[in-house]
């Protein structure tokens, strides 16, 4: 079990990555928008973008925050922390939601992390 562990945390961080890729195109819509609303192409052009602008920005934050711990937690897998286990449990479930990908790294994860032998990798020693 323990190339499995090794594998998904690999997978936690390539996820983790793509994540963060996904909030810097985010933050630069985010930045587009925000440009139009200093144009000054009219009132309701610029409430409309300036919506536009904080939605993108709230949701770059916060995808910004999910791929940054997935990569966190990836990195505290392979080092087999025993906390990254729980963490990284709490994180399948949520990931269950997010379809396709999200459902398969979420199932493996639950996979892995519940089977007994991978338990045992994030034991303290005696």
């Amino acid at each position: 079990m323990r190339r499995h562990v090794d594998l998904l945390g690999i997978l936690f961080i390539v996820s983790g990555a793509l994540s963060l890729c996904l909030a810097v195109s985010l933050l630069a819509l985010a930045l587009g928008a925000a440009a139009l609303v200093t144009s000054g192409r009219g009132e309701g052009a610029d409430l409309v973008a300036g919506v536009t602008a904080a939605t993108f920005l709230i949701v770059a934050v916060c995808v910004l925050m999910w791929g940054g711990a997935h990569v966190w937690t990836g990195s505290a897998l392979r080092r087999h922390r025993p906390w990254a286990r729980l963490v990284s449990l709490a994180m399948a479930v949520l990931n269950l939601i997010l379809l396709p990908f999200g459902t398969a790294l979420g199932i493996y994860t639950l996979w892995v992390l519940l089977n007994d032998q991978s338990r045992q990798l994030f034991e303290p020693p005696p």
